[in-house]
């Protein structure tokens, strides 16, 4: 990746002031960015259920930074059709922008990859955006972040914010992740809008 497509460095005032920069994150928070997924495939508006049972397969996805308003987390499982759980971290971003995104998934021993939001002009947009997510490395950015809230009471990611009451949760005004790769089982949203989608095959986003 070159210079151009990393986030600046971060000012230390503005981290003593409100933001938390944990580097190399990896347990917790989106984004994905976190945040592509298997409705890369089949975009739409308007509310999308969260219920469905997922396909036996995770997928990568990848990203140079995603830029949220309203962010919220807490655990979560996703289950196949089958019965079988996975365990994940439940992403929520109200507002997402995304830079340079990268979703690939093997199908039938052959590895699919989509591409959108390469001009930094034109990022990805999405809204109420739900990821599970498995794996998550990142440097990230949060701006007044709670840590440790009740999940039932969290409130700063719209309607999907909050999670199970008594659960752990998290949530922060603002997110800021570069250098994202994650594995995730599921992502919906309110919107997606890809610009300059391509996809074909090809290698995964990341190994």
């Amino acid at each position: 990746m070159n210079e151009s497509s990393q986030a600046p460095d971060d000012d230390p005032a503005e981290t003593a002031a409100g933001g938390v920069r944990w580097r190399r994150f990896a347990a917790v928070a989106l984004p994905a960015a976190a945040c592509a997924g298997a409705l890369m495939f089949m975009t739409g508006q308007g509310a999308i259920a969260s219920s469905f049972a997922v396909s036996g397969s995770s997928f990568k996805v990848s990203a140079d930074h995603i830029d949220g308003t309203g962010f919220a987390q807490y655990g979560g499982a996703r289950v196949e059709a089958g019965g079988k759980r996975h365990p994940v971290q439940v992403s929520v971003i109200q507002d997402a922008k995304i830079y340079n995104l990268c979703q690939s998934v093997k199908v039938l021993g052959v590895t699919l990859r989509l591409t959108a939001g390469t001009d930094k002009k034109n990022p990805v947009h999405a809204t109420d955006l739900v990821l599970d997510v498995e794996q998550l490395k990142a440097d990230a950015l949060f701006e007044d972040i709670e840590i440790g809230r009740d999940a039932g009471t969290l409130d700063r990611a719209g309607r999907n914010s909050r999670g199970p009451a008594g659960a752990f949760g998290q949530q922060a005004r603002t997110v800021r992740l570069s250098d994202v790769e994650q594995t995730a089982w599921a992502t919906t949203a309110g919107t997606f809008r890809l610009s300059d989608l391509h996809m074909g095959f090809g290698d995964e986003c990341f190994r």
